[in-house]
């Protein structure tokens, strides 16, 4: 996970969604150019982005008793 600031005293951590949706944006947009250097450029930048995915661990999906506070 990545760190995006803080708002009020809550950290904003940047998630795997995120990742996916922006190499997903970069894709298509390298789909729709007619510059292939850009496209090029573009598709670098998604498999950068995917590999910041595929490094990240995966979101903790287990229950937690209502007395748990999440950690961090």
């Amino acid at each position: 996970m990545y760190w995006a600031g803080q708002l009020s005293g809550e950290c904003i951590v940047i998630g795997r969604n995120y990742f996916t949706r922006q190499a997903t944006t970069l894709l298509n947009f390298a789909k729709s150019t007619s510059n292939p250097e850009l496209a090029a450029m573009l598709v670098e930048k998604a498999a950068e982005l995917k590999s910041q995915v595929e490094a990240s661990p995966p979101p903790d999906r287990s229950p937690r008793a209502p007395d748990v506070e999440p950690p961090g």
